[in-house]
């Protein structure tokens, strides 16, 4: 076998079909990496014992050592061979850690320094890649979220073998707890710093929801192909006008337009429709949730005659004609006034708002998603569930956090809203309430 670096005789140098050895300055680093394939097998067959995992991430440390090895030598040649015109030199090393398997793992990282008058460091980029901090701070929200405390944070992590466990750090109450609550302050400032702009939201649902003794203010956006998408969160009630108003405001300064026209969905409170009102202005179209209007009208009513007062809210709501609807509304409050005044009040405090989706001829499954907050409190049912270990709050900053947190997660949940067909002729009905003088008349004061 003829060596490496012996020139090849001329008649085999003209038959370019056969086979002939490569310098090894002249294999790429795939090559060079391959070539040590033995040994690898050899290191992840010595802890199959300990699993599949193990001896993957066994091996996994060896070729990581070798990909910076490697990009070393690309940088500033081979060990020991001097060459003057070399543009890096090698700078020793020093202790590194990388992400793995939601914990942190020591290693030794190499150091390069360019040559010349003006001498830096160089980056290994091999190494910054394995080196991502955001790895393990996702890891750690995704396994608190999923249910696990910070005292059981290592129960929940992969097994990589006991050398590595033993060596690793990152995985103490105090230091998950604090990488949690960094990770989550994070989240809350994606959250409420989420640009809006070039997006056309078609309609927000608010709604408002308890984090322990903590009351919060949640907001969720559809868009034109229905997609769902959080939009924000504060602490408070949807009584509360100042926390509604911080949070309608956020909205619009974020890039919330809504020059061709927004339906807002919300629960029954007053101070919600008031600040969508004073925020957004005409433009803005209110839908009350008929689910929160029904149960605030029966809790006013003796168990006997809720069924009756049920099945009249209801088949007013189905009818089609907004002006027909209305009047069977206001018929039923008339009976109400006479014996249960406390129920008739409630009906008709926002009975118009109620009916907003009558007015812009909304039907089919599309009627079904904005005739109450069903999807908004979905996505809080899904942050709940997340934060269901959580046995004290510490302050709402605390809540909010979580609630962030939890409203991100549950964006990857999210399916498309029920009746998204449905939706260009919705944003049709609010471009053309949006383009009349007062739009606000498509909702006639009862």
């Amino acid at each position: 076998m003829q060596d490496s670096h012996t020139p090849a005789p001329a008649d085999e140098a003209a038959d370019c079909d056969r086979l002939r050895l490569v310098p090894a300055t002249r294999l790429g680093l795939a090559e060079r990496l391959g070539g040590r394939l033995d040994g690898h097998l050899a290191r992840f067959a010595e802890h199959m014992r300990e699993g599949l995992l193990a001896a993957s991430v066994a091996v996994g440390l060896e070729v990581m050592a070798e990909l910076m090895d490697a990009e070393v030598t690309d940088l500033a040649g081979p060990k020991g061979k001097h060459n003057p015109a070399r543009t890096a030199k090698r700078h020793g090393s020093q202790d590194g850690t990388v992400t793995l398997g939601g914990r942190r793992v020591s290693v030794r990282r190499p150091r390069v320094r360019s040559v010349g008058d003006d001498e830096h460091e160089l980056p290994v980029a091999s190494y910054d890649g394995f080196v991502s901090a955001d790895l393990l701070a996702d890891g750690v929200v995704a396994r608190m979220l999923g249910g696990l405390s910070t005292r059981g944070y290592r129960v929940g992590l992969e097994p990589v073998g006991r050398g590595v466990e033993q060596a690793a750090m990152g995985t103490s109450h105090s230091a998950v707890s604090r990488r949690f609550v960094t990770a989550t302050a994070e989240r809350l400032d994606q959250l409420l710093h989420r640009p809006l702009g070039g997006q056309r939201w078609l309609v927000v649902f608010l709604d408002g929801f308890g984090m322990g003794e903590h009351l919060l203010v949640g907001a969720l956006g559809v868009t034109t192909d229905g997609t769902k998408v959080p939009l924000g969160v504060v602490e408070g009630t949807t009584e509360n006008k100042s926390v509604c108003l911080r949070l309608v405001t956020g909205l619009r300064d974020r890039g919330l337009d809504p020059e061709h026209g927004v339906l807002f969905v919300i629960d029954g409170g007053k101070a919600l429709a008031a600040a969508v009102r004073a925020v957004v202005g005409a433009k803005a179209l209110v839908q009350r949730c008929r689910r929160h209007k029904e149960r605030n009208v029966l809790d006013h009513l003796p168990e006997a005659e809720r069924p009756l007062v049920q099945r009249r809210l209801r088949a007013a709501w189905a009818t089609p004609d907004a002006e027909q609807a209305q009047h069977e509304l206001e018929t039923l409050a008339r009976g109400l006034a006479r014996q249960r005044p406390g129920a008739a009040a409630s009906l008709r405090e926002g009975l118009a708002e109620t009916l907003t989706v009558n007015r812009l001829d909304v039907g089919g499954r599309l009627l079904q998603t904005l005739e109450s907050t069903n999807p908004v409190e979905s996505m809080i049912e899904i942050v709940r569930d997340h934060a269901g270990r959580v046995k004290r709050w510490s302050s709402g900053e605390m809540a909010l956090r979580w609630a962030a947190a939890g409203m991100l997660a549950a964006e990857a949940q999210f399916r498309r809203v029920k009746g998204y067909q449905e939706l260009p002729a919705l944003a049709a009905a609010l471009q053309r309430a949006a383009a009349e003088p007062d739009p606000t008349d498509l909702a006639v004061t009862a």
